[in-house]
């Protein structure tokens, strides 16, 4: 009876040690968001909660260091953690990071948020243009919608709501460990490993207890597609693609087989598109630059006198002022880049049309048309048919009346290479 309680002990301590180690490990997916909130960020992150979620991992970790972006795309982050299957963290890190603008809106809304020593975060007021401020109208507009939408997330999450109007109204921000008093986030942790450790065992409503004690890693990378959507994302490199490939596209009709400027221009048309169906794009806005472009083709067509350039300038930026549509004024081109580019592209547009316009109204200067309206020498008496020398080289030649030796002569026409001339009076 002993030996059998002695294998029984070792048996059950077997199939123990045999269980712990084929166990399957607790699973975390992780993101490293750096850089502005754009329509690329945006599309990477739902793509990575909802891979998380049909995977049912343990849960997903938001590495975030942003300066902030556009609103749009923040509100779709949003939307996909609160309705995450799985706990989503998010962790500001590493030191020297920040969360500002957009991005206190997405650290807020995690089930838990963390932050590192020597981050900050806050700063959610929303600018303008190029970081300037918008009107006194807009701005009320637009803030007092951006208060309402963070004070809902902070309620939603039991965060400091008076803080997050603060932090909109009056563009507050404050350290880790500011905000781990007033409430503004749940842990502050040295690095990754000690951010896991303190949620473990950590209750998320809704979504039970997590369970971290056996855990691996998984980092969620971006594809080529997430890559190039991120760089072109930003409204205003849209806006710049959107002009070169017009511009090529134009420098190819007004001079055909250049073939590079077409290429180039097809490209950049592509990429435009490509980024253009991830923002707010106002169709008016670019119907008006397409008629900027075809009051520049009929420049070259007809004279107006400059007319039709203006008509088309005033296109131009109308259609770029229009171009993109959303609630935050950040959607919008900045004027550090849609000035210089608007008058990078209307000089280019008027020069090119100026220079064809000029090439179709000039005389032609070679050939047998280029002759038409020049001055030559009689070399042999014209009576019936004479000689006459012309830039350098002797022509046959015939006149309505006869002309004799050394008279100047204009040319008329030529026929079967025989000069009519008359005589210069």
């Amino acid at each position: 009876m002993k030996y059998k309680h002695i294998y029984f002990i070792l048996f059950l301590g077997l199939f123990l040690f045999v269980q712990n180690s084929f166990a399957d490990k607790n699973k975390i997916y992780t993101i490293r968001v750096s850089g502005s909130i754009n329509p690329g960020v945006a599309d990477f992150l739902q793509y990575g909660i909802n891979k998380a979620s049909d995977d049912l991992v343990s849960c997903l970790i938001i590495e975030l260091d942003t300066p902030g972006g556009l609103v749009e795309s923040m509100r779709k982050i949003v939307m996909a953690i609160f309705s995450s299957k799985v706990p989503v963290a998010v962790y500001v890190s590493p030191s020297g990071a920040r969360a500002a603008s957009a991005g206190v809106m997405i650290t807020m809304a995690a089930d838990i948020a963390g932050m590192a020593p020597g981050t900050n975060i806050g700063a959610a007021h929303p600018v303008g243009l190029g970081g300037k401020e918008i009107n006194k109208t807009m701005s009320e507009k637009v803030v007092n919608d951006m208060v309402a939408s963070a004070k809902s997330i902070a309620k939603q999450r039991g965060r400091d709501v008076e803080w997050i109007e603060k932090a909109v109204r009056e563009s507050v921000s404050v350290t880790e460990t500011e905000a781990l008093k007033k409430n503004i986030i749940d842990i502050i942790a040295i690095d990754m490993d000690d951010f896991i450790r303190q949620i473990n065992r950590r209750e998320v409503e809704g979504k039970g207890v997590l369970h971290l004690d056996n855990f691996e890693i998984t980092i969620l990378k971006e594809n080529l597609r997430t890559k190039v959507l991120k760089t072109i994302g930003d409204p205003n490199i849209a806006y710049i693609l959107l002009m070169i490939g017009l511009a090529g596209l134009y420098f190819e009709l007004s001079h055909p087989g250049a073939i590079f400027p077409g290429v180039v221009g097809g490209i950049a048309i592509i990429l435009a598109s490509f980024a253009f169906h991830t923002l707010s794009v106002n169709y008016a806005g670019l119907l008006l630059i397409i008629l900027a472009v075809i009051f520049f083709i009929m420049e070259m067509k007809i004279a107006s006198y400059g007319l039709l350039s203006i008509a088309g300038i005033i296109s131009l930026l109308l259609g770029s002022i229009m171009l993109f549509d959303g609630n935050s004024p950040e959607a919008g081109i900045s004027l550090n880049v849609l000035l210089p580019i608007l008058i990078a592209i209307s000089g280019f547009f008027v020069l090119i049309s100026a220079l064809v316009f000029k090439s179709q109204i000039s005389q032609p200067k070679t050939g047998y048309s280029g002759l038409i309206g020049k001055t030559g020498v009689v070399k042999k008496d014209i009576i019936s048919e004479g000689k006459v020398f012309v830039h350098g080289e002797l022509w046959n030649a015939v006149s309505d009346e006869p002309l004799k030796q050394d008279t100047r002569v204009r040319i008329l026409n030529i026929n079967d290479l025989v000069l009519k001339v008359e005589k210069v009076k």
